[in-house]
């Protein structure tokens, strides 16, 4: 019984994670449309990559986190390891200015993240 409580604990704090990296995402796309009307769009985007990126490290840590105590499957670790990449990748992108590649996967790294989010 307690393995079980143990487990779906973990299984929820790894949804809140995805959904907290769902929303991240989100709101990049709103920053990123602030950065051609306001003065303050590039802060609010750069601001917003470091808790996106912070964000798919916490998905990482709860995948993780719900792998060991019900000693399942490693499938959300290998996704939060790919998002994790993803993400760094979209850094690198963004940092080097190349909107031709940071704008779609951006899209589908936020696509991704919804589907991640409606399996759990």
């Amino acid at each position: 019984m307690a393995t079980q409580a143990t487990a779906r604990h973990g299984i929820s704090f790894l949804r809140f994670a995805i959904a907290v990296q769902t929303l991240t995402i989100f709101l990049q796309a709103v920053s990123a449309g602030l950065l051609l009307t306001a003065s303050y769009g590039e802060t609010l985007h750069s601001v917003g990559a470091r808790v996106m990126y912070g964000a798919s490290m916490l998905y990482v840590l709860a995948a993780i986190l719900a792998w060991k105590p019900g000693g399942g499957s490693t499938r959300p670790i290998w996704q939060a390891t790919g998002f994790l990449v993803l993400a760094s990748v979209q850094v690198v992108l963004g940092i080097a200015h190349v909107p031709s590649v940071h704008l779609p996967l951006g899209v589908a790294m936020f696509g991704l993240s919804v589907l991640a989010l409606s399996k759990r």
